[in-house]
């Protein structure tokens, strides 16, 4: 177990400002249940907070009871609560600030100082480098080399401490990799063998393995506010696989809907940055997957879609589609919660050009609207990447452009660094929360 196993409990409660609308939900109470953020729970007035003049000072939210051995969620509302730039873990306080750029053709690993906004170090890894994946406990970096059309896959852990890496770990076809919520296990997500591993966290031994034979492409995922169910999107067949977690099984599959038509790559109009005209739809190649702040919704990118699925988890079943762009890819919150950062490669191609019509578009949690978009002067490729601990910037690779993004988060601008051959998932390092589920930087 970590040195660092945030405290377990059963239940969280979240306790609110006294405002007028506070006192007539507490009379509201008298009469049986309270109707909150689309939650309806019975509260008794005996348990609210009440001042020396007996008015209630707190409204109490509905517990999440989460899986055993996970974290409690802190703010039933807002699961990226615990993300904000003051939530630094005791754990990460004295690491490097650092961005760790995989690049998937050069086999190595750039290391970008962000302050000074350069390249210091870079050193070689496995073969064909795809995410750098901060581990539960937060005090390992994983580079997952997933040699491709080979069988030398292998995990190269970086010590954030240090910014250097140690000796690769032999792993069978490590795409990406996550983590269970209760921290027990580490899942590589074996994309060419459709299947999920699941291994220890530390040694990589392997535990048990779950698989998903009708999920081509197995990819992204996220999981649920209480931890016992994740998706995992499909990248070569459209669709989602949703996994229990405690039962260790496939749930089901969704096949995602197609808007009827898609961007076609052009040199821009007004309102739709990298796209002239719309061309018929596909089958969809969804990518990463990222969940609203009250866990009702679940986003997911698609390539072939130009924006993002919208999907109830819990039913199983898509309730709508958001246009963000040409190739949309990356999904990053905002470090309050509000905004997700949606990142569009540019193209519908596996392998683009330089210099496309790549962009981010901002989706504002609260109305389900694009608010923002920013295109990279001259074009690009954004990619993926994440948002810096203070949450000023949104860094991302530029995938086809040999290049790092710097996004400014309030005005858009950008700056440019240049790094290896290929950049692909890249992680900013340190970042704020209380454990980490994957990916490049899926905290909680």
């Amino acid at each position: 177990m970590s040195r660092n196993h945030p405290s377990n409990s059963r239940e969280s409660i979240v306790r609110y400002k006294k405002t007028a609308g506070a006192v007539l939900i507490l009379a509201i109470v008298a009469g049986g249940a309270i109707a909150m953020r689309g939650k309806v729970a019975p509260l008794s007035a005996s348990r609210a907070g009440v001042d020396a003049k007996g008015k209630p000072d707190a409204v109490l939210v509905p517990a999440v009871k989460a899986v055993p051995g996970m974290p409690p969620v802190v703010d039933p509302s807002n699961v990226y609560s615990e993300i904000g730039p003051t939530h630094l873990s005791p754990a990460v306080r004295g690491d490097l600030q650092r961005v760790y750029v995989p690049n998937l053709r050069t086999n190595d690993v750039s290391v970008i100082d962000p302050v000074a906004m350069k390249v210091v170090d870079r050193f070689k890894v496995g073969y064909g480098p795809q995410h750098v994946i901060p581990g539960w406990d937060l005090r390992t970096l994983w580079v997952a080399n997933n040699a491709e059309r080979r069988n030398d896959g292998s995990l190269t852990p970086i010590d954030p401490a240090t910014g250097k890496p140690g000796p690769s770990v032999p792993v069978d076809d490590p795409y990406n990799m996550y983590f269970t919520p209760d921290g027990k296990s580490a899942i590589v997500v074996a994309e060419a063998r459709h299947r999920l591993d699941f291994r220890d966290p530390h040694t990589m031994a392997m535990q048990y393995a779950i698989d998903v034979p009708q999920c081509g492409g197995i990819n992204h995922a996220e999981f649920s506010m209480d931890g016992r169910y994740a998706l995992f999107t499909c990248e070569f067949d459209g669709s989602l696989a949703k996994i229990d977690l405690a039962e260790r099984k496939v749930l089901g599959y969704l096949k995602l809907n197609m808007p009827s038509t898609r961007l076609k790559e052009g040199n821009g109009t007004p309102g739709i940055p990298g796209a002239d005209e719309v061309c018929s739809s596909k089958k969809g190649m969804p990518q990463d997957v990222r969940m609203s702040p009250d866990g009702k919704r679940y986003y997911i990118a698609d390539m072939e879609a130009d924006g993002v699925h919208v999907v109830d988890g819990d039913a199983m079943r898509q309730i709508g589609f958001i246009p963000a762009g040409l190739g949309t890819h990356g999904l990053y919150p905002s470090r309050d919660g509000k905004f997700l950062y949606i990142a569009n490669r540019g193209t519908h191609r596996i392998h683009g050009k330089r210099k496309g019509p790549g962009s981010v578009a901002v989706l504002d949690f609260a109305t389900g609207q694009i608010v923002k978009r920013w295109t990279v002067p001259g074009g690009g490729s954004p990619d993926m990447g994440n948002v810096s601990a203070d949450g000023k910037w949104l860094w991302l690779s530029g995938r086809f452009d040999d290049v790092v993004y710097r996004f400014d988060t309030t005005s858009g601008e950008v700056r440019q660094i240049a790094v290896g051959g290929e950049p692909h998932g890249l992680t900013v390092w340190p970042q704020p929360g209380r454990y980490s589920l994957g990916h490049t930087g899926n905290l909680r």
